[in-house]
């Protein structure tokens, strides 16, 4: 009974200490103290860590890149003020749940672009205006640029797109309709692919 009894207790002690933690996150949000809030979602493409701060989501994660590098990375550049904490992450949260689950077409959240490069941001805004279900190629967003000769900057940029998913560089293909590179792996772009209809066949 005693070690029944000391089990009971280790339980509630760890409860109340989880429920003080959750406590003091929402209290952290609600005085502004948290500049970057972060929080784990599942999907079909693995564990996501999605990034949000005042300006809008600055960071979406795949499962197999190091957390510690990528909140490092935050801490560094946006602020140390990183936590976990729900409420500023249930907007994108539920936009990416309804998104893999086929209802939605289009996000709608804000992206906070302080980790994107110059180049980067030019390349990744021509690349969001790239529609649900459909393609393009490295080199139409070269064009529609204006670098015509810069496909090959335009591949280098979007693998440094910190919001994938949202902003879909899964969406730019190869000129010969190849898949190519992508940040996440290609079994990810095909997923991504296949979920909105547009995967090119396999020649």
């Amino acid at each position: 009974m005693d070690g029944l009894k000391r089990l009971v207790d280790a339980t509630a002690v760890e409860a109340r200490a989880a429920a003080a933690v959750e406590a003091l996150r929402h209290r952290a949000a609600q005085d502004g103290l948290v500049d970057v809030a972060i929080a784990e979602i599942p999907s079909p493409i693995g564990s996501l860590l999605v990034a949000v701060t005042k300006r809008g989501l600055v960071r979406v994660a795949f499962e197999d890149e190091d957390r510690d590098e990528v909140l490092e990375h935050l801490a560094a550049v946006v602020s140390p003020r990183v936590l976990a904490s729900g409420g500023p992450t249930d907007e994108v949260r539920r936009e990416l749940d309804e998104y893999f689950a086929g209802e939605r077409r289009r996000f709608e959240v804000r992206v906070d672009r302080r980790l994107m490069h110059p180049f980067a941001k030019v390349v990744l805004a021509a690349t969001a205006r790239v529609g649900y279900g459909r393609l393009a190629t490295y080199g139409q967003i070269a064009q529609r640029i204006g670098r015509p000769t810069a496909a090959r900057a335009v591949g280098a940029a979007l693998g440094s797109n910190p919001v994938p998913v949202v902003v879909p560089c899964h969406r730019v293909i190869g000129a010969g309709g190849s898949l190519t590179g992508y940040g996440g792996g290609l079994p990810r772009k095909q997923a991504l692919l296949a979920l909105e209809g547009s995967l090119p066949p396999t020649r």
